[in-house]
C-alpha cells in the first residue's frame, strides 16, 4: 500500500471509526435484521436503498409534502464505503449520527463531504446542489457578497469545515429569499406581487409549512393597506415561521392563563417578552401570526386551535382528511352505528355512575324524606326530634336494612334522569352559544331549567314509589298489623294517574333545581378552577364543584320538594289529605308555619352534594379502566399545537425516523427537490451518478 493510500485510510478511520467489532444496542440490532435482505453470493445480511427507505420511512407514517423516495438521499451518509449497500455497522454508525443533539447538521456536512475527509469543497457542494435542484428553481447566485463570505470568490475559493459548513447552511435559506425578492423586484421600489411572494416561500419552504399557510400566502398583503408585498413583510414571515417552536411555547402558555384559553394579539406579545430575555417578535411579526390564524374566522381572540392551523405542518383541512381516509374506512352507516353504540357506551357508564351515587347516600334521602313527612307543630307529637335523631331510630325500629327501604326504585330511576337531564341541557346550552364559545347567563338558567322539566316525566313515578316504601317503615311502627307493600303492588294501586301525582310539584322542584345547578357548576369550572380549552380540571376540582353548585341548588328548592313529599305520599288516618299544589303550600304554611317549609334541607344538602361527586367519581374512574373499543380518546389524541409538538418530541427519542425528517428538512431548505434523483442498486457514491460534474462549474 503506497504512502499516500496509508494516510488517506488513517484520516479515514479518524473520521468514520475504527474497523473493530462494536456493540450495538438490541434496537439497532431489530431495526437492521427486520429490513436487511440477504446477500446471495455471501450470505451476509444488507440494507439496501430500498430496504434503507423502509428502516428510517416505514410506509405508515406521515410524510405530508415530502416525497418518501426524498429519503433515499440520506443512504449517501450511511453508505460510507461506497458499496452501494449497508452492512450492520453502516447502520450502526448511520443510528449513532442521529442519536447526537446535532444529527440534522452533521447529516447535512457528511452528504457534501463526497471525499469524507472532514471538510466541504465548494465545488462539490455547488455539483450537489446543481444535480438535485428543481428545473424550475429561482437561479441562485453563488459569486454573490453573501456567498463569498462563506467560500471566498472565484480565485480563492476554500473548503468549509463542519462548523463553517453548517453556520453557512443556517443562513443559506435567507439568502435565496432575498436573492429571489430582488428579481422579481424589477424596478427596484421594494415591493412584489403577492403571487410572486408565494412562488418564493413555496420553493424554500414548502416543506414545513401547513396547508393553511400555503393555500392563503397571497393574502400576505391584506396586513397592510397596499395591495403588494414589501421585504419587511417577507422578513417578518421568514422569521416566525423559523421560530415556531417559541411561537408555540408563548402561545401555550398565554392560553392556559386566560379564563377562555383564547388569546389576543397583545396577550402573545406580553407573554413573549415574559419568557424571551428581550422583544424577540416585532408587532409585524405577531400581525402575521394573527392573521392567518383567523383567516376562517376573523376574531380577535384565538385559541390554541386557531394556531395549530399556522404553527402545525401535518395539519390538514376537514374535507382533506375525510378525501384522505384510507381504504376501509367506516362508510356514513357505519360511523353513524359507531355513534349509537358510544351514546349507549356514555349512557350505560352513566347510569352505573349514577345509580352508585344515588346508593351511596340513600340513606341520607331516606332521612330527608322521613323528616319532611313529619307532620304536627307540637314537638310531642313528632316521631323525630332531628335528622340524627331519625337516623338512630331508623337502625333501631327497622335495622341496618331500614335505610335502604326503597332503594330498588331510585336506582333503577338515576339512568333516565341523569340520560335525559344532561342531554337536554347539553343541546340546549348548544343552541344559544355562539360561535366564540360564549353564552348568556339567562339562557344558561333556561337551558337547566328544561332539562329539570324534561326529566320529570321518568323520575316522577319513581320518586312516588321510592317514597312510599321509605316511609313504610315508620308507619308499620306506629299502626299495628300495617301490610309492607311492594313496589309492584304500590304502581298496580296507584295506576297511571297515580304514578304523576304531585308533578306538577315535582316540575316546581327540578326545574329551579337544574337551573341553579348547571349554571352554578359550569361558572364554577370556568371561574373558578380555571377551565379552558388548555386546561382540563382534574376528578378533585370536578368533584368539588359539583358539590358546591349542588349545595345552593339542594336548599333554596326544599319549600318545593317538601310539598311534593306531603303530596305523593299517602295520608295515614288523622293527617291532613291534601287535593293540589296550592292546598298542600297553605295547609303546611296554617298547620306547621314556615319553617316547615325547610324540613330536610340540611339532609337534601348532605345528600345532593355527596351524590353528584360519587357520580362523577364513578364515571371518570370507569370511563379509565373500562374505555370505549376503538374511541379515540380525547385526552390522548393530538388536537393542539402543544400536543402535536410534544408527541413529536417524544417519538424522535425512540426512532430514527424522526430525526431523518428533521434532516431531510434542512437539506430541502436549498431545494425541495432534494433527494428525487434516483439512485441505482449499485450505486458508488455520487460522482458515479449521472450528472456529475466534477469541478466544471468552479
Amino acid at each position: 500500500m503506497s504512502k499516500a493510500a496509508t494516510v488517506k485510510e488513517a484520516v479515514k478511520e479518524t473520521l468514520v471509526g475504527s474497523t473493530e467489532p462494536e456493540q450495538y444496542s438490541v434496537q439497532t440490532k431489530a431495526r437492521f435484521n427486520r429490513y436487511a435482505v440477504k446477500d446471495p453470493a455471501t450470505g451476509e445480511l444488507y440494507l439496501g436503498p430500498e430496504q434503507f427507505i423502509d428502516a428510517i420511512a416505514p410506509p405508515h407514517e406521515d410524510y405530508h409534502k415530502i416525497k418518501r423516495e426524498q429519503y433515499s438521499i440520506l443512504f449517501h451518509v450511511a453508505d460510507r464505503t461506497n458499496k452501494g449497500k449497508l452492512s450492520l455497522a453502516d447502520w450502526g454508525y448511520f443510528e449513532n449520527i442521529l442519536s447526537k443533539p446535532d444529527a440534522e447538521y452533521e447529516i447535512a456536512f457528511r452528504l457534501f463531504d463526497v471525499d469524507r475527509l472532514g471538510t466541504v469543497k465548494y465545488e462539490d457542494f455547488r455539483n450537489l446542489y446543481e444535480l438535485n435542484k428543481s428545473p424550475d428553481t429561482i437561479p441562485f447566485d453563488w459569486d454573490c457578497e453573501w456567498a463569498k463570505l462563506y467560500i471566498g470568490g472565484k480565485a480563492k475559493r476554500h473548503s468549509m469545515n463542519y462548523q463553517q459548513f453548517s453556520q453557512m447552511l443556517r443562513g443559506l435559506q435567507g439568502e435565496r429569499v432575498r436573492q429571489a425578492f430582488q428579481r422579481f423586484d424589477a424596478n427596484g421600489d421594494g415591493f412584489i406581487e403577492p403571487e410572486e411572494f408565494a412562488t418564493i416561500i413555496q420553493q424554500t419552504a414548502k416543506h414545513k409549512l401547513s396547508d393553511h399557510l400555503l393555500e392563503n400566502l397571497h393574502t400576505l398583503c391584506n396586513i397592510s393597506q397596499g395591495s403588494k408585498v414589501s421585504y419587511a413583510n417577507v422578513r417578518a414571515f421568514l422569521n416566525m415561521i423559523n421560530e415556531m417552536d417559541l411561537v408555540e411555547l408563548i402561545v401555550r402558555r398565554a392560553c392556559s392563563k386566560s379564563k377562555d384559553g383564547r388569546i389576543t394579539r397583545a396577550e402573545f406579545l406580553n407573554q413573549a417578552a415574559k419568557i424571551t430575555r428581550f422583544s424577540l417578535f416585532t408587532p409585524m411579526e405577531a400581525d402575521i401570526l394573527f392573521h392567518f390564524a383567523s383567516l376562517d374566522e376573523p376574531s380577535g381572540r384565538l385559541g390554541l386551535r386557531d394556531f395549530t392551523k399556522v404553527l402545525d405542518a401535518t395539519w390538514r383541512r376537514r374535507d382533506e382528511e375525510e378525501d384522505a381516509r384510507p381504504v376501509g374506512a367506516k362508510s356514513t352507516g357505519q360511523n353513524f352505528l359507531g355513534q349509537a353504540l358510544e351514546s349507549a357506551y356514555n349512557f350505560g357508564l352513566g347510569s352505573i355512575a349514577g345509580a352508585f351515587g344515588a346508593f351511596m347516600v340513600y340513606p341520607i334521602d331516606l332521612v330527608k324524606t322521613r323528616m319532611q313527612n313529619q307532620r304536627g307543630a307540637d314537638p310531642g307529637q313528632r316521631l323525630y326530634n332531628n335528622s340524627i335523631d331519625c337516623f338512630r331510630k331508623v337502625i333501631r325500629n327497622e335495622g341496618f336494612r331500614g335505610l335502604y327501604s326503597g332503594v330498588l326504585p331510585q336506582l333503577v330511576g338515576v339512568a333516565p334522569e341523569k340520560a335525559i337531564k344532561l342531554t337536554v341541557n347539553d343541546l340546549v346550552r348548544n343552541w344559544f352559544t355562539d360561535k366564540q364559545g360564549q353564552i348568556w347567563w339567562g339562557s344558561e338558567v333556561f337551558a337547566g331549567g328544561a332539562a329539570g322539566g324534561c326529566q320529570v316525566v321518568f323520575t316522577n313515578p319513581l320518586e312516588i314509589v321510592k317514597i312510599r316504601l321509605q316511609v313504610q317503615g315508620e308507619v308499620a311502627k306506629s299502626v299495628e298489623g300495617a301490610p309492607k307493600r311492594s313496589a309492584i303492588w304500590i304502581v298496580r294501586n296507584l295506576g297511571l294517574v297515580g304514578l304523576y301525582k304531585g308533578a306538577s310539584a315535582c316540575l316546581l322542584r327540578d326545574v329551579p333545581f337544574s337551573a341553579i345547578y348547571f349554571p352554578t357548576y359550569s361558572h364554577l369550572k370556568r371561574d373558578v378552577f380555571g377551565e379552558s380549552q388548555t386546561k382540563k380540571l382534574g376528578v378533585v376540582q370536578l368533584l368539588t364543584a359539583g358539590a358546591i353548585a349542588g349545595m345552593p341548588a339542594a336548599y333554596l328548592t326544599t319549600p318545593c320538594d317538601v310539598i311534593k313529599t306531603r303530596l305523593q305520599v299517602e295520608a295515614r288516618k288523622g293527617d291532613t289529605a291534601y287535593t293540589g299544589l296550592r292546598h298542600a303550600a297553605k295547609t303546611i304554611w296554617k298547620e306547621e308555619g314556615f319553617r316547615a317549609f325547610f324540613k330536610g334541607g340540611p339532609a337534601r344538602i348532605f345528600r345532593s352534594s355527596p351524590q353528584f361527586g360519587f357520580t362523577l367519581a364513578a364515571y371518570e374512574l370507569l370511563q379509565t379502566t373500562i374505555p370505549f373499543p376503538g374511541g379515540k380518546g380525547e385526552a390522548k389524541g393530538v388536537s393542539g399545537v402543544a400536543e402535536a409538538v410534544s408527541t413529536l418530541k417524544e417519538k424522535a427519542v425512540d426512532s430514527p425516523f424522526y430525526r431523518s425528517r428533521n434532516a431531510l428538512k434542512i437539506l430541502l431548505d436549498l431545494d425541495e427537490h432534494f433527494g428525487r434523483t434516483p439512485l441505482g442498486p449499485n450505486s458508488q457514491g455520487w460522482k458515479a451518478l449521472p450528472g456529475w460534474m466534477g469541478t466544471k462549474t468552479a
